[in-house]
């Protein structure tokens, strides 16, 4: 192990890109994921016949299919097909759509969760079913459910590392590619690497533990 050679500067500098890029692809996937997610609950939570029950059906295959296996399809699949993603924006679109089913899941539980007075109540204020959807039941769910989202988000994270499959330059391919420079930069660079993990993962645990703490 020759962690003073591994932690050389140029080598450290070249973790560093990969790790940038994967806080990109999180930090996307996390906006895209939220934005597919609370769409995708909210209709669900509706009940409208045909839309609840598509959306429903479309959730729960993708919740039942690997997530590298949507990443590979996006990334090395459809390419064959004539549509072609950069390879940054198939990773982002496969969290996305994956990570996306699993927030639709926690926005519907969310809102099935919220106390059916208020809901009489709002309605018997004057409220459409729409206006109480809004200003009363999504608001309450978005409370109660931000602590398992935020779960869901730190998974994410780490699920980001399935990207190197389509040769994403994340920091896992790059700790990929700097061990096979020199077999004893291996366990060194995975040190680093799981340092950085750990610290933007214990960041948003911390932030998880005091959204949860308000809850109580």
């Amino acid at each position: 192990m020759d962690f003073i050679g591994a932690y050389s500067w140029p080598n450290l500098r070249y973790l560093l890109q990969g790790f940038w890029i994967t806080v990109q692809v999180a930090g996307l996937s996390i906006i895209f994921s939220f934005i597919i997610g609370t769409v995708l609950g909210t209709v669900r939570y509706t009940k409208t016949p045909f839309l609840s029950r598509t959306t429903a059906f479309l959730v729960d295959i993708i919740r039942n299919l690997p997530l590298l296996l949507i990443i590979f399809f996006i990334g090395m699949v459809l390419p064959q097909t004539g549509i072609r993603i950069p390879t940054f924006w198939a990773a982002v679109v496969g969290l996305s759509i994956f990570e996306g089913a699993m927030i639709a899941e926690i926005v519907r539980s969310g809102l099935v969760s919220v106390d059916k007075g208020q809901i009489e109540a709002a309605r018997a204020s004057g409220l459409s079913y729409m206006q109480t959807l809004r200003h009363v039941i999504l608001p309450l769910a978005l409370r109660r459910m931000s602590p398992p989202m935020v779960s869901q988000f730190i998974s994410l994270i780490k699920d980001t590392s399935l990207a190197v499959i389509i040769s994403l330059p994340e920091l896992m391919r790059n700790v990929q590619i700097l061990s096979g420079s020199s077999y004893s930069y291996v366990i060194p660079a995975l040190v680093f690497a799981s340092l950085l993990y750990f610290t933007l993962n214990y960041l948003l645990s911390i932030i998880a533990k005091r959204l949860e703490a308000r809850q109580i």
